[in-house]
């Protein structure tokens, strides 16, 4: 005769193997649309930007502002021609984007928009025919540490010490483009990059320069000479936005104690 009393059925269990599988899917993917719409991380590996970005500085990049092209796609998932939801940048802006050289992505101010006229002469750079104001200011002291060792010649002098700390010296100026952006840059020498061309600046394109004017790569080189060229608009990827970390080259990544040595917290929080 039946009980009438009915059998606890069976609970399934939670989490488990599959439960984890499908987290690290959907974390995947939400880093994947964070990455592609939002912000992307950006190390600065060369002094080309200096002073306003040194080598060990990790930003987030902003993908929005500028809209999307093929390139902001990571891992080379898309192949679409043009830009998406685009936008214009400005003159001054910190600008990383897709190196038409080679599958890396760099890091410059943009300098000229479409239709600019842009000419360095004697050091000075000249913008639509009128030099840019560029102001003398106290010299820029960079620590010298182990991923930022001097380059010196010509103005620039040997290291030196100040305070008990071994320094890099460097000549160093503030431009102010038409609209009030200013910016700081560094002047080392009297070199081929001082005096250039006039180069007009066609539709879809930018004109890009590295702030340490004789150790950057940029438009004022051609891709033959290892330089930017007229960098075309599909190429930007997004604009510098903050510096979330910086390491002065030191750390050792199975010593954790120096990654809070080598830090340079300083440079945390600084915006573009």
């Amino acid at each position: 005769m039946a009980s009438g009393v009915a059998k606890p059925g069976k609970k399934k269990k939670k989490g488990g193997l599959a439960e984890t599988t499908r987290f690290l899917l959907l974390f995947f993917l939400f880093a994947i649309l964070l990455r592609t719409f939002v912000v992307a991380p950006f190390v600065i590996p060369s002094g080309s930007m200096l002073p306003e970005l040194r080598i060990g500085d990790y930003l987030f990049v902003a993908k929005w502002p500028y809209g999307y092209s093929r390139y902001s796609i990571p891992f080379g998932l898309a192949s679409f021609e043009g830009r998406i939801w685009a936008g214009e940048p400005e003159r001054g802006d910190v600008v990383v984007f897709r190196y038409p050289g080679e599958n890396e992505d760099w890091v410059k101010r943009l300098i000229g928009l479409p239709g600019d006229r842009v000419q360095v002469r004697g050091g000075q750079l000249y913008l639509n025919d009128r030099p840019v104001p560029k102001v003398r200011i106290a010299d820029w002291l960079m620590p010298v540490t182990p991923n930022s060792p001097c380059r010196f010649g010509g103005r620039v002098r040997a290291p030196e010490t100040e305070a008990g700390e071994r320094v890099c010296r460097y000549p160093r100026y503030r431009e102010t483009l038409p609209g009030g952006r200013s910016y700081e840059v560094i002047d080392q020498i009297e070199g081929p990059a001082d005096d250039t061309p006039v180069y007009t600046v066609p539709a879809g394109h930018y004109f890009m320069m590295g702030d340490n004017r004789d150790d950057s790569a940029d438009s004022r080189f051609s891709l033959e000479q290892e330089g930017v060229g007229l960098l075309p608009k599909d190429y930007v990827i997004g604009r510098a936005l903050i510096t979330f970390f910086s390491t002065d080259g030191s750390v050792e990544w199975l010593k954790p104690w120096t990654w809070v040595s080598a830090a340079r917290w300083e440079r945390v929080g600084r915006t573009f």
